[in-house]
């Protein structure tokens, strides 16, 4: 199904891979008639070309990019307009969209989501922006349908920011970002690397994008292959496929931790953008006769089959085949991968059973799936079993289409129930499966804990993703795990008739014309951001939690679910942190942050963390001086840090990382960072991204970690890996390892010595 090539490769005349081996050369002659340097060829991708249009440095090595337009939803854009508030904001520079689609119910926590709302309302008043009510449509598919245009470059305070193909490079960052493009600042990055993902052939009857999207990421994924570069997707197989197709592909994207994606775009996508009223914004984009790619995925459609990704990752992926056929083995793995759980129990006279299905949001609640489903479904009951089926539209204006054709209709009569538009399933604030479930999803994550598990109070529950065709197929015989390759559908592929009245008469749109006499509405529980100290000379960082996972996603750091009531309230959300995970963490942090809260205070730190006492004798006998606790902020600083093998996969929340902000933290220390994103998140609440090699540790939980001259190395570590002697306190005495800490832009120095986005920007 996917190819990966081991190194570079050409693209020539649109059809033709040419591997950049010895050979390269005379094949490009033989193909094209000339032969092209390579640099020029890299020059030649349609992402070169957009972040080039873009880039205000005038160095393609070292991008500084402005984007065109900016959106949110309502569990990040508080805290990105109180702290663009906080640093000075006048007005939106820009389009910027709030949409409310993740604690839209408004029901956990009572009226606190819906302050959080009136707060999006009232900033979009007073600064000039578009506030899109609950239930409208979900954050991606509004902008799908109202923002996206060729060539553009949108930023979105949301992982799954991904519009490429619709021509759009977007990409998905935690909420400082968003920050600086409010503030007039740039998006700062070096050039990334771009992986061309060639199409051929076309899907079989019955697969659709999630089993695409499934066969990508499983190939993908492990290794890193696209890790922090851009996705561009080429060859003739994407004309096979229609616009919602390529859509449910590219959202899904992200699970490969790329940065951003783009796609070719043709006749299929103007007649997207003419359906939707905006012909103007469609733009044609090739790629050079000539283009060079730092990697090949090679995807042929034809041999994607139905997929499953079983607990607890999109990439721990199958095809329905195979779990079918090693039913035994696989669930075996799967237990082992969420402790408590039981899935053997599911198996049935050698068949799976699972308990509820679900099509819903930015990934599953386009139209064209729904009406498949609906297709499978049509004169088909799920029954009066377990077994539930809840189906979410993207958008209103697909929901009101699905009632004047019928699919609507036919999917309430097989006994599926028809929710508004609402990102709940994919991050466990809706349709929470009972104790033991397992749920198929056409959605966009499994991660661990994500489906509104809480281990620690034994409720534990499973989701795979699979595709709408496949959880139809799976609810029409009643939750017996079915791929839709196995059912003679009729499918009636009804054209799409976009009603533009829906957002007309309920979406606020300023049309970028701001209104200071706008008062901005402050609920009590949206709480501004506590003050933080500029880094110190020299840190003492105590390890508060020590995780040897293989990866940690965002989820694990700051929960989702029922968290989400307190995201604008950065003390309380902060009590949450690491929860699921280390139930232990916030009370060991909150220790150390008193030490240091005395320090602020002037007084002794010791009296407010005895056991420091000990750890500053032995500092000060190897360094004379550096442990002095009268010289105040500016000379030593306490807080907390955690290790993790390599944190920060998931979503662009900035909260993962706020939270142990706030908590005391000043740094993580990892063997890698997941991803770009949560990197710049520790950063941009100015925490240190540190590294350590991997192999033992020369620490443990509870140590305590001096970092003498610390400032002193960020301030040097500007265009290339710095390495930082450090030393654990172990019986009395300093034991030396290195630290590391990566490459820093200017601006991303400048924020780790202020101590936070914020305190950069107040100057």
């Amino acid at each position: 199904m996917v190819k990966l090539y081991d190194g570079g490769a050409y693209l020539a005349g649109g059809d033709a891979i040419i591997a950049d081996d010895g050979e390269a050369e005379a094949k490009l002659q033989a193909k094209t008639g000339k032969a092209v340097p390579k640099d020029e060829a890299a020059r030649q991708t349609i992402a070169y070309g957009i972040l080039e249009a873009h880039n205000t440095s005038g160095d393609m090595e070292k991008l500084e990019i402005k984007f065109d337009k900016l959106t949110s939803h309502d569990i990040t854009y508080v805290g990105i307009i109180q702290t663009a508030r906080a640093s000075g904001l006048e007005k939106f520079p820009m389009p910027y969209v709030l949409t409310n689609c993740h604690n839209s119910l408004c029901a956990v926590g009572g009226t606190i989501n819906e302050d959080d709302h009136m707060f999006g309302l009232s900033c979009a008043k007073r600064y000039g922006g578009v506030y899109v009510p609950p239930h409208q449509a979900v954050i991606h598919q509004y902008a799908r349908e109202m923002l996206a245009a060729g060539g553009q470059m949108i930023l979105g305070s949301d992982s799954h920011t991904r519009y490429g193909a619709l021509g759009t490079m977007a990409v998905g960052e935690g909420g400082p970002e968003l920050v600086k493009q409010l503030l007039g600042r740039t998006y700062d990055i070096d050039m990334p690397q771009v992986v061309g993902v060639y199409l051929k052939g076309k899907p079989e009857r019955g697969v659709g994008p999630q089993d695409v999207a499934l066969a990508i990421i499983g190939a993908v994924f492990a290794g890193g292959y696209v890790n922090n570069k851009v996705m561009e997707f080429v060859g003739p197989g994407v004309s096979n496929l229609s616009a919602d197709f390529r859509i449910g592909v590219d959202v899904m994207t992200t699970e490969t931790t790329c940065l951003s994606s783009i796609w070719r775009t043709d006749g299929t996508i103007r007649e997207f953008y003419e359906t939707h009223g905006r012909l103007e914004d469609y733009k044609e984009l090739e790629p050079g006769e000539v283009a060079y790619y730092d990697g090949m995925v090679e995807v042929d459609l034809s041999a994607v089959r139905p997929m499953i990704a079983m607990p607890s990752h999109p990439s721990n992926v199958y095809t329905i085949e195979e779990l079918r056929a090693n039913l035994g083995d696989i669930l075996a793995d799967c237990e082992k991968r969420v402790p408590g759980l039981t899935l053997t129990d599911k198996v049935r006279d050698g068949e799976l059973y699972v308990d509820q299905g679900i099509i819903a949001g930015c990934a599953g609640g386009g139209f064209e799936n729904l009406c498949d489903a609906a297709d499978i479904l049509r004169g088909t009951s799920i029954g009066p079993g377990e077994f539930s089926l809840s189906v979410y539209p993207a958008s209103m204006p697909i929901y009101l289409e699905l009632v004047r054709n019928g699919a609507a209709e036919a999917l309430l009569g097989a006994g599926a129930v028809l929710k508004t538009a609402f990102c709940g399933p994919c991050f466990g604030a809706g349709d929470t499966p009972a104790n033991n479930g397992f749920s198929i999803r056409h959605s966009t994550r499994n991660f661990p804990n994500r489906e509104g598990s809480k281990p620690q109070n034994g409720q534990v529950a499973a989701v795979a993703l699979m595709d709408a065709r496949s959880i139809a197929a799976t609810a029409a015989n009643g939750g017996r795990l079915t791929a839709a390759t196995d059912v003679d559908a009729a499918y009636s592929r009804p054209k799409y008739h976009f009603d533009g009245k829906v957002y007309a008469g309920r979406v606020f749109d300023s049309h970028g014309v701001a209104d200071a006499s706008q008062e901005v509405r402050l609920g009590p529980n949206i709480k501004d951001w506590p003050e933080m100290c500029a880094l110190p000379e020299s840190l003492v960082l105590k390890v508060v939690s020590e995780i040897h996972d293989p990866v940690t996603t965002t989820d694990e750091l700051i929960p989702s679910g029922e968290t989400s009531s307190y995201r604008s309230n950065p003390m309380g959300l902060a009590e949450f942190t690491l929860s699921r995970r280390d139930p232990a963490y916030v009370g060991r942090a909150k220790e150390v942050r008193e030490a240091q809260k005395a320090l602020e205070a002037g007084k002794n730190p010791v009296e407010a963390l005895p056991e420091l006492e000990a750890a500053l004798e032995a500092i000060g006998k190897a360094f004379p001086g550096k442990a002095d606790v009268k010289g105040g902020t500016g000379k030593i600083g306490f807080g907390s840090t955690i290790f993790a093998v390599k944190p920060g996969d998931g979503s662009a929340r900035e909260q993962a990382a706020s939270c142990q902000r706030v908590l005391g933290g000043w740094a993580n220390i990892a063997n890698g960072y997941a991803t770009k994103r949560y990197r710049s998140n520790l950063i941009n609440w100015g925490m240190l991204p540190l590294l350590v090699s991997e192999g033992e540790l020369p620490f443990a939980n509870g140590d305590y970690i001096f970092v003498p001259d610390i400032r002193e190395a960020v301030e040097k570590a500007v265009g290339q890996e710095t390495q930082i002697a450090a030393y654990v306190v172990k019986d009395g005495e300093l034991k030396e390892f290195a630290l590391r800490i990566g490459e820093l832009t200017p601006e991303e120095r400048a924020t780790i010595l202020a101590g936070c986005l914020i305190n950069h920007y107040r100057g």
